[in-house]
């Protein structure tokens, strides 16, 4: 009993720390960080008259790459 007891706690230990760094870690939310970042890039580097729409496009990226930022800090 006191062999089965200690095994539980065990796995519910390494599985609660395999999931917080799995959580912490973030590959996909980091990924889409680094690509709102580029996307942002390209769209500074287009040329600027697109009627507005150029400047909405970049405005809309940075509010995202603000809100990628907060749900990375979120899961910490």
């Amino acid at each position: 009993m006191k062999t089965s007891t200690t095994t539980i706690v065990s796995l519910l230990a390494i599985s609660a720390f395999s999931l917080t760094t799995a959580r912490a870690e973030q590959p996909h939310m980091r990924r889409a960080l680094e690509h709102l970042r580029a996307a942002r890039a390209e769209l500074q580097a287009a040329e600027h008259n697109k009627g507005g729409w150029r400047l909405r496009a970049i405005e809309n990226t940075d509010r995202a790459i603000v809100e990628t930022e907060r749900g990375i800090g979120f899961a910490r």
